[in-house]
């Protein structure tokens, strides 16, 4: 899709969700949505999770590497669609909550990094998903020290720049950083 024709169809998608530029213009890039993707992991749930090539090949040296430090490290998040971002949008609308509240806690569709195929959220047993406590777990010790040797870096951590929430959880692949 060309990009005018793109950022169109987001824009169509925000005012249909109510939400304004002056509520996202300038706090997080438009991302495109990955166009190959393979299967990262299967989850004790069944779902896919999908992630490029790279991502994917990057999550599981990764996570082979924690596993010989005795760590477990599963994924409970990686792609997610426009669409599926839509409804998670609506769903919180749905709940009666304030769109301002919303933007800190989900990205906006067309601006989540999970479109990409390269992020990821992140858990380890005995810790509730998507949940602050998560920091506390030594997967979190070892992702802190040893992700960014696979090109994983913390997206949103406390007072970023985006204005959301500290997610200690979502690390996002970039292949230029790998290895510091």
């Amino acid at each position: 899709m060309h990009s005018d024709e793109y950022n169109e169809k987001i824009n169509r998608i925000l005012e249909s969700l109510g939400i304004t530029c002056d509520l996202h213009a300038t706090r997080l890039p438009l991302y495109l949505e990955a166009q190959e993707l393979t299967i990262a992991e299967v989850g004790s749930n069944g779902n896919l999770h999908l992630m490029t090539p790279p991502a994917a090949k990057a999550w599981h040296s990764m996570k082979e590497a924690a596993a010989k430090d005795r760590l477990i490290l599963e994924i409970v998040s990686a792609f997610r669609s426009i669409e599926d971002q839509v409804d998670i949008i609506r769903e919180k609308i749905g709940r009666a909550m304030p769109i301002e509240t919303i933007l800190t806690l989900s990205a906006p569709p067309g601006f989540s990094e999970h479109h990409t195929g390269c992020a990821v959220d992140i858990n380890t047993p005995g810790c509730v998903a998507r949940e602050e406590a998560f920091e506390n777990t030594d997967a979190f010790r070892w992702l802190t020290a040893n992700a960014h040797r696979f090109g994983f870096t913390l997206s949103y951590p406390r007072g970023n720049r985006f204005g959301f929430i500290y997610e200690p959880w979502h690390w996002f692949f970039d292949a230029a950083k790998m290895n510091g």
